[in-house]
């Protein structure tokens, strides 16, 4: 692997140590950066032998501690970082080979210099890497047109636990030659084996975006206007995103952008309409904005005319997290419920967090095209932030408590990892735990990938 394959050094493991929430903070024997699959195996067949844990990882992005070593200093960390190549991009089968360290935005920049669309897309994309995206099955803005990470991959490359290699880089759309173990390893993650390399699916490149920004009385508004959206536009819809005014708000404080549209509305919707072709989403989804008005749907729009217009739009919503930070404590939650339930939920949610927490601000958005609602919930103004969140769990408890009786999930994209380990157990069912623990034990006997994680 080179000097550079070995960091031992803790001062130099720091980095790799902690993660981007500061929730979970490890200690480990080393980091170990591999530079080929052959070398990942290898790491693990050693490692199995002697029993030492192997905790993958490749943007450290993760948002559950699912990359992050425990505080026992007895594991290594399996950094992907150095398996970076692009292998191929097949334009005319729609597909591109891509090693698991490759960073997401360089693996659509590819896509795109072959004319092709490589449609994953979430705020880490700069930083996070195409291996923790398949572990973690990531979704982000485009799953209502495109699927999660599951959806996207064709084929993978996985280093075991005792240290064999499995090939499975299929190129193909159709095969049915036995059990899909793509699917299996995506989403476990690192549990099973270690995703060395991908082939994923590319799409045509769009050549025509249109997005528009609607103020809605509530969340029954916005799901009509999806329903609406959907009707009208078809698979042009690329991304249908809600968020709430005071959202809004805290961006408009905290940073740098304007209120787009003349009044305040209670909600909002980010709608985007994509197609290959080189005109027409521009009238698209002009008819639609036209028609909600016209149908007491939408209360105003503002249509993006230029790229810095849709950027500022789109700042909106990807910077809400952010704009949290300085209103204090924020518990934080990634769940989904079915699409028809959103609004119900939401109901049911707020008036449940006054109740037990009065002065509370929830400030809930997200992916409500695919039911993926981030419930976020700030502290009350001037509160004690250490207090607030010391009843983390009481929080959790209620808004958990909610999705179960909708029949939602409670982790809907970032994973299981450390932080919901233990809830798992509480809302999973039982003969679907003891399959997940007994494929554990035929990959990996000795638990030896990812201890402590998922299960």
């Amino acid at each position: 692997m080179g000097h550079n394959g070995v960091i031992a050094d803790p001062a130099d493991m720091i980095g790799y140590v902690t993660e981007p929430r500061d929730a979970f903070h490890g200690r480990a024997l080393c980091v170990v950066r591999p530079g080929r699959a052959e070398e990942v195996a290898g790491v693990l067949a050693l490692c199995n032998d002697a029993g030492v844990g192997v905790v993958p990882q490749g943007g450290n992005t993760g948002l559950v501690g699912g990359q992050t070593p425990d505080e026992s200093g007895e594991q290594i960390i399996l950094s992907l970082q150095r398996l970076d190549r692009i292998r191929e991009v097949d334009p005319a089968s729609d597909v591109m080979t891509v090693e698991a360290g490759v960073i997401l935005a360089r693996a659509q920049q590819a896509a795109e210099e072959a004319g092709r669309y490589f449609p994953l897309s979430l705020a880490a994309e700069g930083s996070c890497t195409i291996g923790g995206n398949l572990a973690a099955n990531a979704g982000g803005v485009h799953v209502i047109a495109y699927g999660t990470a599951r959806d996207l991959a064709l084929g993978l490359e996985v280093a075991l636990a005792d240290g064999r290699l499995l090939s499975n880089l299929s190129k193909l759309r159709k095969d049915n030659t036995g059990y899909d173990l793509t699917r299996l390893f995506i989403g476990s993650e690192g549990t099973l084996g270690v995703i060395t390399a991908a082939t994923l699916k590319l799409f045509p490149l769009p050549r025509s975006r249109a997005t528009a920004l609607v103020g809605l009385a509530d969340p029954q508004a916005a799901l009509a206007l999806l329903t609406l959206a959907k009707a009208r536009a078809g698979a042009a819809l690329a991304a249908f995103e809600v968020l709430p005014r005071i959202g809004v708000d805290f961006v408009l404080r905290h940073l740098a952008a304007r209120d787009p549209l003349a009044s305040p509305h209670r909600w909002y919707a980010l709608v985007e309409l994509a197609s290959p072709a080189e005109s027409g989403t521009d009238e698209l989804l002009t008819d639609l904005l036209a028609e909600s008005l016209e149908q007491g749907v939408a209360e105003d729009a503002a249509l993006a005319a230029t790229l810095e217009q849709r950027a500022g739009l789109w700042r909106l919503r990807e910077t809400l997290p952010e704009a949290q930070k300085p209103e204090g404590g924020s518990i934080k939650h990634d769940v989904s419920v079915p699409i028809e339930s959103i609004p119900a939920f939401l109901a049911e949610a707020e008036a449940l967090i006054q109740r037990h927490f009065p002065g509370a601000r929830p400030a809930p958005f997200g992916h409500m095209g695919d039911g993926n609602i981030h419930y976020n919930i700030s502290q009350p103004p001037g509160a004690d932030r250490a207090a607030f969140l010391a009843r983390r769990d009481e929080m959790n408890e209620l808004v958990h408590g909610l999705v179960r009786k909708f029949g939602g999930s409670v982790s809907a994209e970032h994973g299981v990892g450390r932080l919901k380990r233990d809830l798992l157990r509480k809302v999973k069912d039982p003969v679907a735990l003891e399959v997940m623990r007994a494929i554990k034990q035929a990959l990996d006997p000795k638990g030896v990938l990812n201890p402590g994680k998922l299960l």
